[in-house]
């Protein structure tokens, strides 16, 4: 295996303008530059990272804990912090939680071991508040993705939920819907708290009554879908929407199974949305996050963070875009107050 000095006397140069070459330490003159590297390839030298990792105290490496890989929101935010480190010169370790908060801990604590510059965390439901606490004190930079929490001192990354599900519902509203089956899910997790929360917005709002409308919580999927069936059967319920992914799946095998059809019998809407939506017959409409961004931008603030440890916190919200799409479509219903 070639060494530095066999680089350097090829290239005519001393040793510690290879390594400013190989470092990036200071500049070199181009020529010079060209014949360093000239002579590391033709030498097949190759620096070792776990001695220049020591050296610099960086690994060029970012650790990313997810709390579901298998949705395609967190699949698509992966997709984004991927795309992003390698545009900035990092590796990504990923680990899946899986909305556990044992196995979260332990991710966390495997990255921390494995030396990773900076942590993006996207927390698990049942999170333990104690981790949030550790890695304030032991203060490895760490960015907050998906799921924002109020108060917090990280830098956070999130989507405009609240705001988006006001403008949904208030849409809805003024096509003519009043009795809406809202199936939130667990509303521990902030974004679906969130979003439960523009529910209320648009419901005052519009001046229905909070007491008529349904809103369905839980973690127990077959209760959650066992409450959607049991209001479906009142006839009152003329929209349905679900707060994610997983619980539109679950609405949609529960609307099938009632013998509804959708726009026919009842409007749908989701937030998140499935891959290839088109396909569905009618087309859903969705609240698209904008996952690919929100990724790209946490490694971006932990980028920031890691070149200014001492800056204040800061929380960045992504906007959102509402798909209108055949599912919400019913040509009956005449805008209110007509």
């Amino acid at each position: 295996m070639a060494t530095m000095v066999e680089v350097a006397r090829k290239a005519k140069v001393s040793i510690s303008t290879v390594s400013h070459v190989l470092n990036g330490t200071r500049n070199v003159e181009p020529e010079t530059r060209k014949r360093v590297l000239a002579a590391i390839a033709s030498t097949g030298y190759r620096q070792d990272a776990l001695a220049r990792a020591l050296r610099r105290s960086q690994t060029d490496s970012i650790g990313l804990v997810v709390s579901d890989a298998g949705e395609p929101a967190f699949a698509e935010m992966v997709h984004g912090v991927e795309h992003a480190a390698v545009e900035n010169g990092l590796t990504l370790v990923l680990a899946n939680s899986a909305e556990n908060a044992d196995r979260e801990k332990k991710a966390v604590q495997t990255l921390l071991n494995r030396r990773v510059d900076g942590l993006i965390l996207a927390r698990a439901a049942e999170s333990d508040p104690a981790l949030l606490q550790a890695l304030e004190q032991e203060k490895p930079p760490t960015i907050l993705l998906d799921r924002i929490f109020s108060q917090l001192p990280f830098d956070q990354v999130g989507a405009d939920n609240r705001e988006t599900m006001r403008q949904l519902v208030t849409h809805m509203i003024v096509s003519g819907h009043r009795r809406f089956a809202l199936v939130a899910g667990d509303v521990r997790v902030p974004t679906l708290q969130e979003r439960m929360g523009g529910f209320t917005d648009a419901s005052l709002e519009g001046r229905l009554g909070l007491d008529e409308q349904l809103i369905i919580t839980g973690t127990d999927r077959e209760a959650l879908a066992e409450e959607l069936g049991n209001s479906l059967r009142t006839g009152q319920i003329t929209a349905v929407i679900a707060c994610s992914t997983p619980l539109a799946a679950l609405s949609l095998r529960t609307l099938a199974r009632a013998g509804i059809s959708t726009p026919r019998d009842i409007a749908f809407a989701t937030f998140d949305g499935f891959d290839n939506s088109d396909l569905f017959q009618p087309r859903v409409t969705t609240v698209r996050q904008p996952a690919f961004d929100m990724g790209a931008a946490a490694v971006h603030l932990l980028v920031e963070r890691l070149r200014t440890p001492e800056a204040s916190p800061r929380t960045v919200r992504l906007q959102q875009r509402i798909e209108w799409r055949e599912s919400t479509e019913d040509y009956r219903r005449q805008p209110a107050g007509d």
